[in-house]
């Protein structure tokens, strides 16, 4: 076995200190020209789809929804059961029971059926991770 002094000691510690990233580590997420626009200043990404495992629904679907600063969507209705996540910004969401302030991190649910109204009320882009719950 080799002998280990403080010269190798110190030199592994610096080789394995430029491995470990500087700052906090953060999903990748969209950029604005991918995807489609669904209203001015709104796009839509999709990614993939995959078969579930949870009964009542055949299909997941994952998609992003970027709003730039001021960018709002309304009068849809909800397609199908979905879950929400703020991937970054904020969103002033009304879904019929009147508007709720989502910030970075917030999780929600919506139901299918129901009105989908969002505005981008910050001053940052926003962009939302839907988890759609496709039935069979």
């Amino acid at each position: 076995m080799e002998h280990l002094n403080r010269r190798h000691a110190l030199l592994s510690i610096a080789v394995a200190s430029t491995l470990v990233p500087a700052g906090p580590v953060t999903a990748q997420s969209s950029s604005p020209p991918e995807g489609r626009e669904v209203a001015p200043g709104v796009r839509r990404v999709g990614y993939s789809k995959r078969e579930t495992m949870i009964p009542n629904y055949k299909t997941v679907a994952m998609r992003d929804t970027i709003y730039q600063p001021g960018a709002s969507t309304s009068g849809e209705s909800m397609p199908n059961d979905m879950v929400c996540h703020m991937l970054e910004g904020e969103l002033t969401v009304d879904t019929g029971s009147g508007p709720n302030l989502y910030r970075k991190g917030d999780v929600w649910s919506c139901a299918k059926g129901l009105p989908e109204r969002s505005r981008n009320t910050g001053s940052t882009v926003a962009i939302m991770r839907i988890i759609d719950l496709l039935p069979a």
